[in-house]
């Protein structure tokens, strides 16, 4: 029906029949016009018996002076008095020379092509994390940003599109209830678990970073501390508990080292060799056969796996290197200490740990807490520099200057340390053992 014999159709003796009352009756198919709005109609529709009414507006184009019609709704969506306000908008942008029409497909192919250009977070994070990995010396760290991000991050804010993610969702996700295993709530993420919630927020503003330089965001980031957030969130030093790496009096190492040798498998002989050798948990279940020169008794752990980024030369005492002799009579593939339930890959990063779980008197100890005692039997016992110490920890030179004059490893030092560190152990045990108080087990 053309809307000449639509306007017809709809003379005064129909007007009574445009209200919000009176359109609901209405069922014959075509254009109904709203004879109090110029350019608004009610389109009536029906097919397989099913009747459907929508709002259309016609106007002339202010720019083609060509008749043209929109929809603005359905009847279900949209009722009279709105549609109306909606018509009234509409003659106001074509008196302005806008086409609404034309208004309309552009912001909906903006808007198609932002979507389009849009990332969700969930993959933001999987190619910013892939992206970053080359910067990090080890494996263990790409696990903890993945986990922390999976367990904490992804729950939330995931599906989110990167451009939608506001200051509330990251305070949502800080604040999230942390739960006991028996599911009584303990508080909250960021004051519960303070430290983990800290680097969690740090590597969501790196990924978002990693969006903005990258033009899927603009703006400021709502991740970063200094912004909205220091103000809604207590400062972090203020509430977290300082928990240093449990560490073992090196006293009693003689009696850990002698409980440690009844146990067998690559987990005991692992967490024995990183104490021989003070080294850091990474660096000892990632170690390759490779790695290890047995003649001249040195392993040369590569930058890319060390904390500081630089290759460190560990020199081998005597048990560590009954252990790499033993470990080469049942090598099964290019790792010292291979999985045993996965070909080609390492010991799990929670292995050592698991290892000392089993031994209940050490149960409040960590592996990475016996670097600290070989440091105090080192610096308590021994005449051996700071600086010769240091260098077999692999610490990082804070000091530009000093580190700019520290050419040389101090490798032979630092073997004559090492030798001194296992008989120190060994003199321990024996100690132990002619006390009878802790027999040893060979």
């Amino acid at each position: 029906m053309s809307s000449n014999t639509a306007e017809k159709g709809s003379g005064n003796s129909r007007k009574t029949n445009f209200t919000a009352r009176g359109i609901i009756s209405l069922v014959k198919p075509g254009y109904h016009a709203d004879p109090d709005n110029k350019g608004l109609y009610l389109q009536i529709t029906k097919f397989q018996g099913s009747i459907t009414k929508s709002w259309i507006f016609r106007f002339s184009s202010p720019i083609t002076l060509k008749r043209r019609e929109m929809g603005i709704g359905s009847l279900e969506s949209l009722s009279l008095a709105n549609a109306r306000l909606k018509a009234f908008d509409l003659r106001r942008l074509i008196l302005d020379g806008i086409d609404p029409l034309e208004q309309r497909i552009v912001r909906r192919t903006k808007a198609i092509e932002a979507n389009n250009n849009s990332i969700t977070f969930a993959d933001a994070a999987d190619r910013c994390i892939k992206t970053k990995q080359a910067e990090w010396s080890n494996s263990k760290h790409k696990d903890q940003w993945v986990s922390t991000i999976k367990t904490y991050a992804l729950p939330i804010i995931g599906k989110l599109k990167v451009d939608q993610i506001t200051t509330a969702h990251i305070v949502k996700l800080l604040e999230q209830e942390i739960k006991k295993k028996n599911g009584e709530v303990e508080g909250t993420f960021w004051k519960v678990r303070t430290e983990t919630a800290t680097r969690v927020r740090q590597r969501i503003e790196v990924i978002l970073d990693w969006c903005k330089a990258h033009k899927y965001i603009s703006g400021d980031n709502p991740a970063r501390y200094q912004g909205a957030l220091c103000h809604l969130l207590p400062k972090a030093n203020k509430i977290k508990k300082v928990a240093h790496h449990p560490a073992l009096p090196f006293k009693r190492i003689g009696e850990f080292m002698s409980d440690l040798r009844t146990h067998t498998g690559y987990s005991a002989l692992a967490l024995e060799l990183l104490i021989l050798t003070a080294t850091r948990t990474s660096e000892v279940i990632e170690a390759k056969w490779s790695e290890f020169d047995l003649e001249a008794k040195v392993w040369t752990i590569p930058a890319e796996r060390m904390k500081a980024g630089k290759e460190h030369r560990v020199p081998l005492n005597t048990r560590a290197m009954e252990i790499l002799e033993h470990l080469k009579t049942i090598r099964v593939n290019s790792y010292l200490f291979p999985s045993s339930l996965h070909k080609e890959r390492a010991l799990s990063n929670m292995a050592l740990l698991a290892m000392m779980r089993k031994m209940p008197k050490y149960a409040d100890f960590v592996p990475h807490g016996f670097r600290s005692t070989f440091r105090d039997w080192a610096a308590e016992t021994t005449e051996y520099s700071n600086e010769t110490v240091e260098l077999a920890l692999a610490h990082t030179i804070q000091n530009k200057a000093e580190a700019a004059y520290r050419r040389q490893d101090q490798l032979e030092k630092r073997a004559s340390l090492m030798a001194d560190w296992i008989n120190f152990i060994d003199n321990n045990i024996k100690q132990l053992s002619q006390s009878e108080e802790h027999p040893q087990t060979l």
